[in-house]
């Protein structure tokens, strides 16, 4: 700790020297004004920031402070900022902590409490830190294109490589956007099948009368226009991988010659009497509800069962923690490689826009959303227009008690997969006691390895 540096924005003489005192384990940078700490941040990155709000020209308010703050946060995302006022300006610390502060201290100053929150402050962002390396490191081979911080998805990237190596019939359920396809590209890609064919057909896109045909395959003169014997996907993928898209919209007529198919490992071309085996493995995916399509006629309850022998639901974005802003910066490194674009990171309003958006359409519209502002843009961050979103209204945010149970539960989160759920170690990083540890934990329906 004791390398770390520790920007200190304070225009009292005799405050700046009891700070520099207390923090004698940091690197400390003093600065008296709101352009100082631009200055100073421009030239080297700070994990943590005290910033009093009273600073001059406006040192009996908070105008500076809180304009110094949107400023800091807008060129420096990541650092934990903890602002310091007096006893009468809780008001104005509170609308500083819900405008992205990390914590807020009031005065007269009590160096082991400050002390306290900004060694804590520091291992939040260390914590963070390491934590964002792991999530870039993690990623190997066919599930690097998974990305995700999330521990939703990590769950799903553990399924897939439990089911990968087997040949069970799988079936992938989720919204629109969500990346069921990646998921089954990951199974085929971890299995004994790699080298061999990953034959995909999306059920909704083929009209219902080619369908079968498109499946199956012909015989020469099974209709009019069979000109000669074609293969269908089935055969095409004997060997690899079948991955049915949107299953859910297969035609009820159809279904009962694909339940053969899976029951037996055999088809029929249209127009044939043969039977053809096939050495294939099926993966299905749909974001309809098959329970109800059951329940109205409209799919058959055998075939449910043969295609779920192993379900796996992806979680819709609005459900993946810090993914949105995670994946957000993934596209904007690849569109402005791909368009030769200067933006290099998002303001801040822009970042507070893309986490409050519902994001129907899921990892999908967040990768057109991005792509599009890429192409807008021409500064050197990519703004709440160039989005083409609306800024967020402070107003409209979570509480700031259900602001700090969130990122409670985050850090949690982080802790427990950089440390294997190890409660020791969490403990100690987070330097808490393991009772609270403990009763965090189960505070967030979270479980630890003891």
């Amino acid at each position: 700790m004791s390398e770390q540096p520790l920007l200190v924005v304070e225009d009292d003489p005799g405050i700046q020297r009891q700070l520099r005192w207390c923090f004698d384990n940091y690197r400390v940078t003093i600065v008296d004004n709101r352009e100082a700490a631009l200055a100073a941040i421009e030239k080297q990155r700070f994990p943590v920031i005290t910033l009093d709000l009273g600073l001059p020209p406006d040192a009996d308010g908070a105008t500076e402070g809180l304009k110094a703050l949107a400023e800091v946060l807008d060129v420096s995302p990541q650092t934990k900022v903890i602002v310091v006022s007096g006893n009468d300006d809780r008001e104005n610390a509170m609308r500083a902590v819900a405008a992205g502060a990390y914590d807020f201290y009031c005065k007269p100053i009590n160096t082991d409490e400050l002390r306290l929150i900004v060694d804590r402050a520091s291992q939040l962002y260390r914590l963070e830190a390491d934590y964002q390396k792991l999530v870039t490191e993690a990623r190997t081979h066919v599930l690097e294109d998974i990305i995700t911080a999330s521990n939703a998805m990590d769950t799903v990237c553990r399924m897939v490589e439990r089911v990968a190596p087997t040949d069970v019939t799988t079936l992938i359920l989720g919204e629109s956007g969500t990346g069921k396809e990646l998921v089954a590209k990951a199974i085929h890609g971890l299995s004994e099948r790699a080298d061999r064919e990953l034959v995909a057909i999306n059920c909704a896109a083929i009209p219902e009368n080619l369908l079968e045909s498109e499946l199956f395959g012909y015989e020469k003169g099974a209709f009019t226009g069979a000109l000669k014997r074609k293969l269908g996907r089935i055969e095409f993928a004997s060997g690899g991988t079948l991955f049915l898209d949107e299953i859910g919209d297969i035609p009820i007529g159809l279904q009962s010659k694909l339940l053969r198919f899976l029951q037996e490992r055999v088809i029929q071309r249209l127009g044939g009497n043969e039977d053809i085996p096939v050495d294939v493995r099926v993966i299905c995916a749909t974001h309809q509800d098959l329970q109800k399509k059951i329940t109205d006629g409209s799919f058959r309850e055998d075939l449910y069962y043969r295609i779920s022998y192993i379900t796996i639901q992806v979680p819709p974005l609005r459900e993946r923690g810090g993914d949105i802003s995670l994946l957000a910066k993934v596209f904007l490194d690849r569109y402005r490689k791909q368009f030769k674009r200067t933006c290099e990171n998002f303001s801040q309003d822009a970042l507070k826009a893309l986490t409050c958006q519902p994001w129907n359409g899921n990892v999908r519209e967040l990768e057109g959303t991005i792509k599009r502002a890429v192409v807008m843009s021409d500064g050197a961050q990519v703004s709440v227009d160039d989005l083409g979103l609306t800024a967020s209204d402070e107003n409209s945010l979570l509480s700031l008690r259900d602001a700090r149970d969130r990122a409670e539960a985050d850090v949690l989160e982080k802790a427990g997969l950089i440390f294997s759920g190890n409660i020791k170690k969490m403990a100690e990083a987070l330097d808490i006691s393991r009772p609270t540890l403990y009763s965090l934990m189960a505070k967030h329906g979270m479980k630890g390895d003891g």
